[in-house]
């Protein structure tokens, strides 16, 4: 069952490994990054920052889609983490089952609006966010478990 699909740009960290994790009762968490999957020291980073007790799967996004309609993950508390909204999208295109998505961490650059502490975005993920949220998806942003819960559309322009 997917308990929590996120876009953190850290991926796998404190708030991962420990709030959203407990949190949740999670029991396994799938990378879906296809640059993590041929990064040796990403990987290994991530191997580290894993909680005791709690598998970590690491696969291509479009491995990641097979895996979840396959129905192998419905038998974890799964979290899925992206780095990227994009690749968010990538995911939820590939798996319409997968109706929320929780904004933690997204990099902020010159060209990007923040619109929490945490959450930056480029006009083309706007453009990505509405579209899903006009499919039904539910987008918040909120950094931890216990945080409330901010809906994306309120903080868009």
């Amino acid at each position: 069952m997917i308990k929590l699909v996120r876009v953190d740009h850290r991926l796998l960290h404190g708030q991962v490994a420990f709030s959203w994790t407990h949190g949740l009762g999670s029991d396994c968490i799938l990378v879906a990054s296809d640059t993590v999957i041929n990064d040796p020291v990403w990987k290994t980073t991530l191997k580290l920052g894993k909680p005791d007790g709690v598998k970590l799967v690491m696969k291509t996004i479009d491995d990641s889609i097979k895996a979840i309609n396959s129905g192998v993950t419905d038998k974890y508390k799964l979290i899925i983490v992206v780095q990227t909204i994009a690749e968010a999208k990538r995911l939820l295109d590939g798996c319409p089952q997968i109706k929320s998505l929780n904004l933690g961490n997204t990099k902020e650059s010159k060209t990007t609006t923040q619109v929490s502490r945490q959450v930056f975005l480029e006009e083309e993920e706007i453009t990505i966010l509405r579209e899903l949220m006009d499919r039904g998806v539910e987008c918040e942003i909120r950094p931890l478990v216990d945080d409330k819960k901010v809906d994306v559309a309120s903080v868009l322009k």
